[in-house]
């Protein structure tokens, strides 16, 4: 009987020390600095901005705004095509709200700027080394590099650039003209 206790007691403290040390498996969220969240939104977005990646120029660029994409969809931003590892500058200042890996974008870098626009870059190969949610970026830094990631990974790689103006991934325009 006594075999039978310490049994027990042994596989519940190696379970409940297993629990006790495991990671969590959510991710962490980080509120935004309301300070400079406030003072974005009470900047105005500019009509023209920066091409975001490196080296291109406004002739090379083709508006693949609202192309047909899979499942139905339509293609809400702009594909700017580039070598693999081009550097992708922030086509305005802003604060980094988001990076991931998901499905269709790849990794991703979504970035709330002026006017509360929220920029959004997908497919890129790598983030910048270091970069974090919360870092404010300004106008022209490097946030990463031109990829083929998530849903693109069997075509070249490009620069998916999209602005939406209602929110996070809500109120898509063609950032097409404010890159001209």
């Amino acid at each position: 009987m006594r075999r039978l206790i310490y049994i027990l007691f042994l596989s519940f403290s190696i379970l409940w020390l297993a629990a006790c040390t495991s990671s969590p498996k959510k991710p962490v969220s980080v509120v935004l600095p309301a300070s400079q969240v406030q003072k974005l939104k009470n900047m105005q977005l500019k009509s023209s901005l920066p091409i975001p990646v490196q080296h291109i120029k406004a002739k090379q660029l083709r508006d693949t705004w609202a192309a047909s994409r899979s499942h139905g969809r339509l293609h809400e931003g702009i594909d700017i095509m580039a070598p693999r590892g081009t550097k992708v500058m922030s086509a305005t200042e802003g604060l980094i709200a988001d990076l991931r890996n998901n499905n269709l974008g790849g990794k991703v870098i979504w970035i709330m700027g002026p006017g509360g626009s929220w920029h959004y870059y997908a497919h890129l190969d790598e983030h910048k080394r270091g970069l974090t949610v919360g870092d404010y970026v300004k106008k022209g830094e490097l946030i990463g590099y031109v990829g083929n990631t998530g849903n693109a990974r069997h075509t070249a790689p490009h620069l998916h650039y999209g602005i939406y103006l209602n929110g996070k991934g809500r109120g898509a325009v063609n950032p097409y003209p404010f890159l001209r």
